[in-house]
This record gives structure tokens, C-alpha cells and sequence, in this order.
């Protein structure tokens, strides 16, 4: 027998226990294997819930019934109910966003008779944010150029009132007014304001129906008002759509009071300095001077916002809030299938 032959048989008590337990770590392994994505699986299934978002049994935008009777109608409105409630983070903030600058549009909105459902464009627009657009829309209510000057703001190098709050928002109302001459309906009226006066007015004539909801219209438009009334069925009731906030977790409003000034300057942060506040925060409340310095030739008479002292401290804007602790619960109601 060979020497090799001889030494192999001699440690086989020692080579065939290893055998064995090598041949069961690696079945262990497998069967280990098998056992977690089963159990991971299961516990994925059981543990990972997406729900339908329910549709109210009647919902309005501005007074008008939306026809949810009518399957594109229903299926269109869900369809951004569904976008919205589940873009948790984008939508977080514009509820918080939305505390702070309703009461701000809200009073512009009522003195000039329009519905208070079109602070919920602003919001569909712009998410209360001082976004830019593609084409060069801007502010919270997203004019183009060339709007924002036929109804009264100025834009140039120095000032872009497009970018002013309030400004924008009678302009904005200066709009909708002017489209409910023409259209004699205010959810026309928005969706001129996404589309423009002369390309609604062809397709009304066009398709012989002067109904938002019966309109064939291009992508953006025809998902707008949509857009619009789901935003304005999340912000008011938001535990129905699974959004819990305290009142401390909103945006507050800050005290302001305004400075006037007629006259020029050649260094806005020398302005700040002089009222007693950084650059920064004149350009965080002031948003629409757009440069250095605000030239003015002309002495026109512009009022300049800025924060009451001291309330900028977020711990004193809590002091503020009253109840900042309770939950923000839905008051009113709506009826759900």
C-alpha cells in the first residue's frame, strides 16, 4: 500500500468529521439564508401598509360643486390627492408654510371679494417658496414678466415686486377679478390664470362648454384645479391625511413693522445696520429688492418690512403661540363614503 494511501487512511477518523460538519454549515447557510428573506418577506407584509386615499362624498372650490360623479372627474382629483398625501415631506411644508402666510393673503383676498379657496392657487403655485419657474415665473404667485407689470408691479434690476407678498397678491386678485368679467366663473378664472385669458377663451369657443370639468385642456392645466382643490382638502383637514402637527410645529407669523423711505441709497446693508438688523434679515423679509443697493431716482415711497425686536428668537415666537402644545386637529367637516 502506498505511504500516501496509508497516511490518508490513518487520519480518515479526523478528515470525514470535517467533511461532515463543512457539508452542514454550508446546508445551514442556504437553509439560513431561505429562512430570513421568508421571514423578512413576512414581516415586510405584515408590517408595510399603502392605503387608497377616500374621496369626500362632495367637495367645492369656490362655492362650485366638483362633479365626482363624473369618473375622470374623481379619478383626477385622487390622482392628486395621491401625489400630495404620499409627497410627505414636500407637503409637510407647505402645511407649516401655510400658518404663517394664509393670514397674510387671506384679508387681501376678502377686500377685494374673491374666494378665500384661491389662497390654495398660491400654495399649488409655489409651495411658499420664492421658486423661479422654467419660463420665468416667480414669487408665491408665480408671474410671468410680463403679467406681473399689466396688473401694476414693478420689475426691474432693483425692485421685483412679483417677489412682495402682499403686492403680488392684489395683483393677483386685480387678475381674478378680470377673468370673472370674462368668464363669469371663478374656476374658470383659475384656470386662466395657469393657461391665460386668450387660450381658455379659444377652447371655450372651440369646444362650445364653458364648464371647467367638461373642457379638454393640455396636461397642466387639466390636472390644475385638481392640484388645487387637494391641496386645500389636505391643509384642512391633515389627520385625515395622516398629517399630526402640534401648533409649535407650524410656521408662525413674525411681528412686523414698516419703515418708509422716498429716497435712494447706494448700500442696503448700511440701511440695515442703521435699523438695527443684519443684511440678511432685510433681504429675508424684503425678498423683492433684488439688488445691492435701491437707486430710487424717481423718490417713490416704498415701505420696508422688518421684524419687531426680539422676534426673531424662535423661543419667543413660542411664547407667542398660544396652546403651542395641543395637537392640530380638523374642526370642520366633511362627509367621507
Amino acid at each position: 500500500m502506498p505511504e500516501n494511501s496509508k497516511r490518508l487512511k490513518k487520519y480518515h477518523y479526523l478528515i470525514y468529521p470535517f467533511l461532515i460538519v463543512l457539508s452542514g454549515l454550508f446546508i445551514y447557510s442556504a437553509t439560513r439564508h431561505y429562512i430570513d428573506d421568508k421571514m423578512y418577506q413576512q414581516a415586510f407584509t405584515n408590517n408595510y401598509r399603502i392605503f387608497s386615499v377616500p374621496l369626500p362624498s362632495k367637495v367645492d372650490f369656490c362655492g362650485e360643486d366638483v362633479p365626482l360623479d363624473d369618473f375622470f372627474v374623481r379619478e383626477g382629483l385622487e390622482k392628486e390627492l395621491l401625489v400630495n398625501v404620499y409627497w410627505n415631506s414636500s407637503t409637510l411644508l407647505m402645511i407649516k408654510r401655510s400658518y404663517r402666510w394664509f393670514p397674510v393673503i387671506e384679508p387681501i383676498l376678502k377686500k377685494n371679494h374673491v374666494p378665500d379657496d384661491f389662497k390654495y392657487l398660491a400654495l399649488a403655485e409655489s409651495g411658499f417658496t420664492l421658486t423661479v419657474s422654467p419660463a420665468g415665473a416667480a414669487g408665491f404667485w408665480q408671474f410671468i414678466k410680463a403679467t406681473g407689470t399689466q396688473y401694476g408691479l414693478e420689475i426691474n434690476n432693483e425692485v421685483d415686486e412679483r417677489y412682495h407678498v402682499e403686492k403680488a397678491t392684489q395683483a393677483a386678485c386685480d387678475f381674478f377679478s378680470h377673468a370673472d368679467s370674462i368668464f363669469h366663473n371663478w374656476t374658470l378664472s383659475a384656470a386662466a390664470f395657469n393657461m391665460g385669458e386668450a387660450g381658455l377663451k379659444n377652447q371655450i369657443e372651440f369646444q362650445k362648454v364653458n364648464n371647467y370639468y367638461d373642457l379638454l385642456l393640455n396636461q397642466e392645466t387639466s390636472r390644475y384645479i385638481y392640484r388645487i382643490i387637494a391641496l386645500k382638502l389636505i391643509c384642512s383637514f391633515p389627520s385625515r391625511y395622516g398629517y399630526y402637527l402640534r401648533l409649535k410645529d407650524l410656521y408662525p407669523g413674525i411681528p412686523t413693522y414698516r419703515v418708509k423711505i422716498d429716497s435712494g441709497t447706494s448700500n442696503l446693508y448700511e440701511f440695515a445696520h442703521a435699523n438695527q438688523v443684519t443684511y440678511k434679515i432685510l433681504k429675508e423679509f424684503n425678498p423683492w429688492l433684488r439688488d445691492r443697493r435701491l437707486n430710487n431716482k424717481s423718490g417713490k415711497p416704498y415701505q420696508i418690512t422688518l421684524p419687531v425686536k426680539g422676534f426673531t428668537s424662535y423661543k419667543k415666537l413660542l411664547e407667542n403661540m398660544k396652546n403651542a402644545d395641543s395637537i392640530l386637529i380638523d374642526t370642520n367637516k366633511v362627509n367621507f363614503f
